[in-house]
């Protein structure tokens, strides 16, 4: 089964360029700079779809899931893992059902038929600040840990700095420069999300090394009695320490955004009706690589853990060989970061051109704009990464405000706007509550951390 392709004359044409970036894998010919026929491509493959669904996923917020669950507790922390599953699960069901029902091969595109032209802006615009966000904090993040990074007078040796001493060539500024012109330039020239399918394999095996490491560490000292069991639940004895609870409501109902990759991956599929057990198995795999990240992250630490558990590894862990672990640990998290940006990028990529030439030919088709394109936003995101090095409240303010829009508002007012009448009165109840969820819960975390 191929998506439909709505007919619409002037606006399908308009609206080509916010599709997939390359034709549907059934296409032969046409005005596609040669990218969609001739090649060997005959669409993505189970395993590889899983693999870039999961690289969306898992990203910097797996960091702070433990400092998540120093919150919450472990029972309500992993309670809420799991139901932030399966709301994703439940809103990527409704995205895709309705954008078949639309014809629309893209998020854009489906919201474009549901809101018309300023909801196709609006998500395009949703879109590019989270995933810029996103990936600047990447690569500050990168900096951070490779090159070393201060805080309040006190300097942090980053791991390079710390194996070779501070030099010229491995100060943030040159670690950056190699990074993007070595790792995200070539990685970003990829057209298709399908070519990224290995380096997502080797992102998802990085983020699970980094789980054994801490999982192996934490068991390692519970074995010797150096660690407490962690806490349960919530020390919620006044109204400040009730509100604190909802500080860990964006990271949570944001965890598991995927859905701007949804429909790209979709698109390449060489078997479309797999996309539904595609979904599943990443959120899976995904959720479990979670919950052992904050059950063993928080163990390990328990209140001594960091916003970034990252962090925490910077000193003693107190066990043999432990500056070995602390390296292995962070460099594992690095260079599966370096393997997250390109798929994130994509997305990216899409939706601007989307924004900036609504009217133009497929992104695919046009080798000078998308080699424009994919330049000024890496210069964009190197530069804001080396001269604004300290964005996290911005991120969280914005990142976090369109992620949840993004992830959860648009497709549950899909829904509701139901513009071809397929909605179940459970699927408009599902959209009404996704909803309320999203807008209080992150207006709540938003006020706690205005005023804590």
């Amino acid at each position: 089964m191929v998506m439909p392709i709505s007919s619409g004359g002037d606006h399908a044409a308009e609206t080509e360029s916010t599709e997939s970036l390359l034709p549907n894998k059934n296409q032969q010919g046409g005005d596609d700079g040669g990218a969609g026929a001739g090649d060997d491509f005959h669409g993505a493959s189970f395993s590889g779809a899983v693999f870039n669904l999961s690289t969306t996923i898992v990203g910097a917020g797996i960091m702070a899931l433990p400092a998540t669950m120093k919150v919450l507790g472990l029972a309500p922390g992993i309670a809420l893992i799991v139901l932030a599953a399966l709301l994703t699960d439940a809103s990527i069901e409704l995205l895709v059902r309705f954008s078949r029902a639309a014809g629309a091969k893209s998020y854009g595109r489906a919201m474009g038929d549901a809101f018309g032209p300023l909801g196709r802006g609006f998500l395009q615009f949703c879109v590019v600040v989270n995933n810029l966000g996103v990936m600047v904090v990447y690569m500050i993040i990168i900096g951070d840990v490779l090159s070393g990074t201060s805080s309040s007078g006190v300097h942090h040796h980053g791991v390079i700095e710390g194996w070779f001493g501070p030099n010229r060539w491995n100060g943030r500024f040159a670690i950056l420069t190699i990074t993007t012109l070595g790792v995200f330039a070539p990685l970003a020239c990829f057209k298709r999300v399908d070519s990224l399918r290995f380096t997502s394999a080797v992102s998802v095996a990085l983020a699970v090394v980094f789980v054994v490491i801490t999982a192996g560490i934490a068991i390692f000292k519970l074995a010797r009695g150096q660690l407490p069991m962690p806490q349960m639940f919530p020390d919620a004895h006044d109204w400040p320490s009730i509100w604190r609870l909802f500080t860990a409501a964006p990271v949570l109902v944001t965890a598991y955004i995927c859905h701007y990759n949804v429909h790209p991956i979709y698109n390449e599929l060489r078997d479309t009706l797999q996309i539904r057990p595609i979904v599943r198995t990443a959120l899976l795999l995904c959720s479990a690589v979670y919950i052992a990240t904050s059950f063993f992250g928080f163990l390990l630490f328990g209140d001594s853990t960091l916003d970034d558990v990252l962090a925490n590894f910077d000193s003693n862990l107190g066990i043999p060989y432990s500056s070995f672990f602390n390296d292995a640990v962070r460099v594992s998290y690095v260079l599966h970061l370096m393997l997250v940006f390109p798929i994130v990028f994509h997305a990216l990529r899409l939706n601007m051109d989307g924004l900036l030439f609504p009217s133009a030919r497929p992104l695919s088709g046009d080798n000078r704009r998308f080699g424009l394109l994919t330049a000024a936003l890496l210069a964009t995101i190197f530069l804001a990464a080396n001269f604004i090095p300290n964005i996290w409240d911005a991120f969280q303010f914005t990142g976090a405000t369109a992620s949840v829009c993004v992830a959860y508002i648009f497709p549950a007012a899909i829904t509701l706007r139901d513009r071809h009448g397929i909605a179940r009165k459970k699927d408009r109840s599902l959209a009404v509550f996704m909803i309320v969820l999203a807008v209080v819960a992150n207006a709540v975390a938003v006020y706690s951390d205005a005023f804590s």
